[in-house]
């Protein structure tokens, strides 16, 4: 009996070790892992990723894949990563400095990938549902460090209070995209006069609203709010409801900002951080960025077309810091916290052209009404406005972010338009 029953498990095993189906449920599920372990750790989020690609292989029609490559959508993040491959070979930065430089555009090559598994997985939303609840999660556990810091995994720093990994930048990004990306299905349920469950979605947004006013926010994350905020507005609200809404949100900003210390802080840093550079010259963050825009903008215009090549842009800060101008105290960095300048620096011209490709054609891609194009619309807007402050492309955390935002709502879109199609072609 017990050989029977051994012999039964072995061979459902081969089954569905030989099946293509099951193939790509185990590679759905290591996206979705992925998912719920990038707010959280950056190790089993590449190990998860890497899981997924390697699941992929034994049933992967490698002709469709290839055909798919094709697409503009997919050739654009390629491009840049075999533009930063090249770039290698005119750089005078040492190899090490030039192969670590090349890395953060390597993520850029899953966005293709993904494209092709969701464009023929029904289960893209479930990686949206995880991530979302994955934040959730996070933003409970940002509570429980913000009365309780001994919890943190983090060393405790006043200036990070809530933070229970990574850092504050990468959990305002999270919580932001997960706040406004609510605002779509939410509409879309009070419109069906689903009152509970819109009230229940509008409850978690605005919580994620309320951790970043009283426990923690960057300053990236108070400036882009309000653009994504205005972007589903011009899309999907009529003038009068957008007169209405903002007038309420006014309302609202206004009762937070009396009542959250910790939001006026946080804002009062512009003006403060500014005028301690330009006046005073102290190496504040905003100081730093301005001293790092300017001379990036001068690398550039010394190597205008193909810039200075890949991994060169920390030797370039490194000797700019030695000139008289370089206002003392501030630190020499790797980029100047700019991603079109980053880029311009390494690559030139040639590497603006692709990077806007990116971000253009990818915009286009989400031309239309449904949650996948909302969160994929989403998902590049944020990563273009947070880009001006940060190379956020090539960050580990916004990057894979927008990796997976573009590659799952971009093979569910591509999916849904096929559909369409086929529906198109059977009834004419």
């Amino acid at each position: 009996m017990t050989t029977l029953a051994e012999e039964t498990i072995v061979e459902l095993l081969w089954r569905r070790f030989r099946s293509p189906a099951a193939w790509g449920e185990t590679v759905d599920l290591f996206a979705i892992l992925t998912a719920a372990a990038l707010p959280w750790s950056t190790s089993l989020t590449a190990i998860f990723n890497a899981a997924f690609l390697v699941c992929m292989v034994p049933f992967l029609d490698v002709r469709a894949f290839l055909q798919s490559l094709k697409r503009p959508i997919c050739a654009a993040p390629i491009a840049l990563f075999l533009l930063a491959l090249v770039g290698t070979l005119w750089s005078d930065a040492a190899w090490g400095a030039r192969l670590y430089a090349v890395s953060p555009t390597v993520k850029l090559l899953v966005v293709p990938v993904l494209l092709y598994h969701f464009e023929r997985s029904p289960r893209g939303q479930w990686i949206f549902i995880t991530f979302l609840v994955s934040c959730a999660l996070l933003s409970v556990m940002s509570w429980l460090i913000a009365f309780y810091p001994g919890l943190s995994l983090r060393p405790y720093d006043p200036l990070e209070r809530g933070i229970f990994v990574k850092n504050y930048i990468d959990q305002s990004q999270e919580f932001t995209l997960c706040a406004v990306a609510l605002a779509y299905p939410v509409m879309m349920l009070l419109r069906e006069k689903r009152y509970v469950f819109a009230g229940l979605l509008t409850g978690l947004a605005l919580s994620f609203f309320v951790n970043m006013a009283f426990v923690v926010v960057s300053r990236t994350g108070l400036v882009t709010v309000p653009i994504m905020l205005g972007v589903f507005a011009l899309l999907h609200l009529k003038w009068r409801s957008i007169a209405i809404i903002s007038a309420a949100l006014i309302a609202c900003a206004a009762v937070v900002w009396q009542a959250s210390p910790q939001l006026r802080k946080t804002a009062g840093t512009f003006s403060r951080d500014y005028q301690l550079y330009t006046q005073e010259h102290v190496p504040t963050s905003i100081g730093e960025r301005l001293e790092y825009w300017r001379h990036a903008v001068q690398f550039f215009e010394q190597a205008p077309l193909v810039g200075h090549g890949t991994g060169s842009s920390q030797g370039l800060f490194r000797r700019a810091a030695q000139e008289p101008s370089w206002v003392p105290g501030v630190r020499v960095f790797p980029n100047p916290h700019n991603q079109t300048l980053h880029v311009a620096i390494q690559w030139g011209t040639i590497g603006i052209i692709v990077l806007y490709a990116i971000w253009i054609l990818h915009l286009l891609l989400f031309r239309g009404d449904g949650l996948a194009y909302w969160i994929g619309l989403l998902t590049v807007v944020q990563n273009i406005f947070t880009s001006l402050f940060n190379s956020h492309l090539f960050d580990f955390h916004e990057g894979w972010m927008y990796v997976i935002g573009v590659g799952v709502a971009g093979g569910i879109v591509i999916r849904a338009q096929r559909a369409e199609t086929n529906v198109g072609k059977a009834g004419s």
